[in-house]
């Protein structure tokens, strides 16, 4: 595990980007898995403006989204899939036959999943899996006492990720199931890399990279990839000890 403190959010979200960039002019048709959410809004303004910059090219590049509320897709405001959109496949200019996400309004929402695993078999294995974590240590919507051992599925929510999910919605939304990633897609992607900002993550982080590896606290897992990357800003790092 490589661990790189930033001195902020807009230098994390810089350091992110970068590693994103590099990637995929390394392997111009690479598998990027990308999550929602606030900590990587500002490394998607960098892409966006790399891209029409003509500073990278993602034209060859196949997108995977991690998660989804489930009953929820692109038109839903709050949603992962809107927010992805929203933020970079649209203004990125990326082609819809390069995405692939969850299809959380299904009838079946273990087709679904198979969609997703087929997907990813038939490109894989990812080559960069870009995760947060959230206040209770979940990645993506895998919560605590998810095994380390699932490709993509679908489970209830945590109520701390129901009541933090709240932030992305205008008004209360009801939120009961998640579908998402599989930890052992971090397992066998070539490059994981887990982000986090902000001081209020500071206590689950070190937790996280620094306490017992359990899935109880689903973002251990990260010790025991040798080859993934943590990156952090100094609040969400103040928590360490070296």
């Amino acid at each position: 595990m490589n661990k790189f403190i930033c001195e902020d959010y807009n230098e994390m979200s810089r350091v992110v980007a970068d590693l994103v960039i590099e990637q995929v002019k390394s392997k111009h048709n690479s598998v990027i898995c990308f999550p929602s959410g606030e900590s990587p809004a500002g490394m998607f303004k960098n892409l966006v403006t790399d891209a029409h910059e003509g500073k990278v090219d993602f034209s060859k590049c196949y997108f995977v989204g991690l998660d989804e509320w489930v009953g929820m897709g692109k038109d839903d405001e709050g949603s992962c899939t809107n927010f992805l959109y929203e933020h970079f496949f649209t203004p990125a200019r990326i082609d819809p036959a390069r995405i692939m996400l969850f299809d959380a309004r299904a009838a079946d929402l273990d087709a679904s999943c198979k969609a997703m695993d087929d997907f990813i078999k038939l490109r894989g294995p990812l080559d960069m899996m870009l995760v947060g974590i959230g206040m209770n240590g979940h990645i993506g919507l895998n919560e605590p006492g998810t095994s380390f051992n699932l490709y993509s599925h679908h489970s209830p929510l945590a109520p701390l990720t129901v009541s933090v999910g709240q932030k992305y919605f205008k008004q209360q939304t009801p939120l009961h199931e998640g579908i998402t990633l599989g930890l052992k897609y971090l397992r066998e992607a070539k490059i994981p890399i887990l982000i986090a900002a902000g001081a209020r993550k500071a206590d689950i982080v070190a937790k996280a990279l620094q306490g017992e590896v359990t899935n109880q606290v689903p973002a251990s897992i990260f010790q025991t990839l040798p080859q993934s990357c943590v990156i952090l800003d100094e609040g969400a790092a103040q928590g360490l000890v070296y």
